[in-house]
């Protein structure tokens, strides 16, 4: 199946509240290998980005100000996750705010435009209850260079969470193996 790491970054934390994307990014993933297919982009929001949220991607209005508007990229988007599996750290805040961000254009929702979505923060608790599952803590407990990544960036977070995903799905393989002639003797 066709996965699309996926993460975005915003004006703040609720959609609710009229916050918007200001950047997308999905790295294509096909039978557990990266295929060098990635949509990235960077959106003008038509609002303010709120000053602790500029604080943690690092991204400012001044930035954007030559950048589309959501809706100049749409199409371009629900193409490339279309069908696949998403693949998404905390996934219902990403998955809110593209949710809230079609809806003002009229497109269907992510649950029916993708086969479906993997929360890597919840396969993280239930598999290490009660620890840190941040990123940056899952990076650490994987050995996972991160030296990089100053601030949080769609692009380099997906990069991340990539290695991070393949690292607690490592087994998963083994589980879909037929049992051929003699396995059982």
């Amino acid at each position: 199946m066709r996965q699309i790491i996926l993460d975005t970054e915003t004006t703040g934390l609720e959609p609710s509240q009229g916050h918007r994307i200001i950047e997308f990014a999905g790295l294509e993933m096909v039978d557990r290998k990266l295929t060098g297919r990635h949509l990235h982009l960077y959106m003008h929001p038509e609002r303010e980005i709120d000053p602790d949220a500029e604080r943690v991607h690092g991204i400012s209005l001044d930035f954007l100000a030559d950048k589309p508007k959501f809706h100049a990229v749409a199409d371009e988007l629900v193409d490339f996750i279309s069908g696949a599996e998403l693949i998404i750290h905390n996934a219902p805040f990403d998955v809110g705010f593209l949710n809230a961000e079609f809806a003002r254009l009229g497109i269907a929702p992510v649950d029916k435009l993708c086969a479906q979505v993997t929360d890597t923060l919840r396969m993280a608790r239930d598999t290490f209850p009660g620890k840190r599952n941040s990123l940056d803590a899952l990076c650490d407990r994987f050995e996972i260079d991160r030296s990089n990544r100053t601030l949080h960036g769609a692009l380099i977070d997906c990069e991340l969470l990539a290695e991070v995903y393949l690292w607690m799905t490592r087994g998963q393989e083994s589980l879909m193996m037929d049992a051929g002639p003699g396995d059982n003797e």
